[in-house]
């Protein structure tokens, strides 16, 4: 397994001829890094779309807990209304809320 430095932490070896050449020639000396290629995907990639979903299904349940109260609001005024009131009528159609007292 060869040694690998990692890119842009140590600087790589420049031979002691091509350093002198360079020098008294006054030509710069190229140095060429090569960087591996990322292997997978950033975090990034995974996590939007779950922040995304997340947010969605909070979303899904705050409709659903709003759905529920207003049901419970509504049940609750039924059941006001239909203890204090005789039956109700509308169109012909007479719906009695409460049991008769015997």
């Amino acid at each position: 397994m060869a040694h690998r430095d990692p890119p842009g932490i140590i600087a790589p070896h420049i031979p002691a001829d091509v350093y002198r050449r360079a020098q008294a020639t006054g030509q710069p000396v190229i140095v060429i890094v090569h960087t591996p290629d990322q292997d997978g995907c950033p975090l990034r990639h995974y996590l939007f779309p779950i922040v995304i979903a997340g947010a969605g299904v909070v979303g899904v349940f705050g409709l659903v807990a709003a759905f529920v109260a207003l049901l419970d609001f509504a049940v609750h005024t039924v059941i006001a209304i239909g203890s204090v009131a005789a039956p109700v009528g509308i169109g012909g159609i007479t719906l009695k809320l409460t049991r008769p007292k015997d």
